[in-house]
């Protein structure tokens, strides 16, 4: 690595995940070996089917892998309990789901500041403002999700996701429920949390659109990486893709 380069956020060595054993052993993940830096923007993409959200779980320390490394801000996630790993993860992750879930009975503004409210903590004003500015829902703070379009909901999903200034935000197929429109907003919003507040996002997609705003594309292919370098045109994905299908 050269002194210019920026240290990996996230990390994984040699990384495999196994369900079930014998003839009926499914490989998910064949010895991947991925570093992410802080401050990037990385898509995951590939066929169904080709690991990339067992991917995400695992880097997430949502699952455990079967054997390989995965280390998330300088910590091996193999190394701690459970308790120790959900810790991790209320205070260094955020997630960004297709399916948003938020939470039916809370406000906007309540279901933003939900992760800090768990730990006990409470919202930097000046940051709550900014990031409530960023995702243009000034007026719809005090209106639950059943109140809010798909849209309105995932810009919610994104505010919660980075309120507590995570290391990593994990955002999985996030614009995969939304319309055109939407999802340009909410692909924006994951640019610029990048470029505005250097954050560090990592996204599985299936959409070559949603993979070219990136600045990096992954490629997986039967559990294994057969592609990774800077994110191109939606063409140039689509095509990329159809070459590793």
């Amino acid at each position: 690595m050269t002194a210019t380069s920026p240290a990996p956020i996230v990390s994984t060595a040699e990384l495999h995940r196994q369900y079930g054993e014998g003839e009926a052993a499914v490989h998910a993940l064949r010895g991947v070996t991925l570093t992410f830096p802080a401050g990037e923007f990385t898509a995951i993409m590939g066929p169904s089917g080709s690991g990339k959200s067992t991917l995400m779980h695992l880097l997430a320390g949502l699952d455990r892998p079967t054997s390989g490394s995965v280390v998330v801000g300088g910590q091996e996630l193999a190394n701690l309990d459970d308790k120790k790993l959900t810790t991790l993860r209320r205070d260094k992750l955020g997630f960004v789901f297709q399916a948003f879930n938020l939470v039916p009975v809370l406000t906007a503004r309540e279901n933003i500041t939900l992760p800090l409210t768990l730990a006990g903590g409470k919202a930097d004003d000046a940051w709550f403002d900014t990031l409530v500015e960023a995702v243009g829902l000034r007026d719809r703070l005090t209106h639950r999700p059943a109140e809010l379009s798909g849209g309105q909901q995932q810009r919610v999903a994104i505010a919660r996701a980075m309120i507590a200034r995570p290391d990593v935000v994990f955002a999985d197929e996030p614009t995969g429920n939304l319309d055109s429109q939407s999802a340009s907003e909410v692909l924006g919003l994951l640019r610029r949390a990048v470029d505005d507040f250097g954050q560090t996002v990592i996204m599985v997609t299936h959409d070559p659109g949603a993979a070219a705003v990136a600045d990096r594309v992954v490629m997986l292919r039967d559990g294994g990486v057969v592609h990774d370098g800077a994110s191109e045109t939606a063409e140039g994905l689509l095509d990329l893709m159809k070459q590793v299908a």
